[in-house]
């Protein structure tokens, strides 16, 4: 099955059911759309080998030209992004060709089609995640610093925390930019929104519970393959995207 396809085939593949509660920080939701959708959602990451294919192919689908984002010093990649709303943005993300080494995602180098490769949340606190998953006894990196500098020069920074089992992508890792630094859907191209966003696995419970220890409120649906998905509106029309 593609990992790009249209609403009508988004729709029947998930029984038309468009639902998913909020992460359990600041549960509340806006608007119709938000219930869809985890609340603290930061971004997801469509992943590719090739940059410029993937813009292409998101503005003939939605109609919005993702802007180049920039590159990732030292971690041998480079990104598209586009809008998504009030702090949630589309992170398409590839190799860099000018640098040797992909320390995140090296499997980036071999997908000739692009598919959904992660997400991120952004907690109020880090340093209050970090605190939760010692308690939890959940294995988890950082909180790391991060960067990436813009095509005007400007550099971009935050912290992350990457869990050690991320479940292949299923699991988010978590965010905080820093107070210096413009959230990226702030000044991407905008006009587009994310409609749907769901965690599907063929062992939900099992995975449910870890999501329940790592401190969030998103629920796992049942599918026959672990996968994300995502749907993405536009004033053009929708693009679904999945793993």
């Amino acid at each position: 099955m593609s990992s790009v396809f249209s609403r009508r085939s988004f729709l029947a593949l998930t029984g038309g059911a468009l639902a998913v509660p909020s992460i359990s920080w600041d549960a509340s939701a806006s608007d119709e759309d938000d219930a869809q959708v985890p609340t603290l959602l930061d971004h997801i990451l469509l992943g590719c080998n090739d940059l410029d294919r993937v813009i292409e192919l998101v503005e003939q689908n939605v109609g919005v030209r993702p802007a180049i984002g920039g590159v990732h010093p030292g971690r041998g990649t480079r990104n598209a992004l586009l809008s998504l709303g009030e702090r949630r943005y589309l992170e398409i993300i590839a190799p860099d060709p000018a640098q040797s080494e992909i320390v995140h995602y090296p499997q980036l180098r071999s997908m000739s089609d692009p598919r959904l490769i992660g997400w991120a949340v952004h907690p109020p606190d880090i340093a209050a995640v970090a605190k939760q998953l010692s308690e939890n006894k959940i294995a988890f990196k950082g909180p790391d610093d991060g960067s990436r500098k813009r095509p005007d020069g400007r550099v971009l920074t935050w912290k992350t925390i990457n869990l050690a089992d991320d479940h292949h992508g299923l699991l988010p890792f978590f965010i905080e930019w820093s107070a210096d630094s413009v959230h990226p859907s702030k000044d991407a191209p905008k006009a587009c929104s994310l409609s749907y966003f769901e965690v599907m696995s063929d062992a939900p419970d099992d995975l449910s519970a870890i999501v329940k220890r790592i401190g969030l409120d998103v629920p796992v649906q049942h599918s026959d393959k672990a996968r994300l998905r995502a749907l993405i509106t536009g004033p053009k029309g929708d693009l679904g995207l999945t793993t």
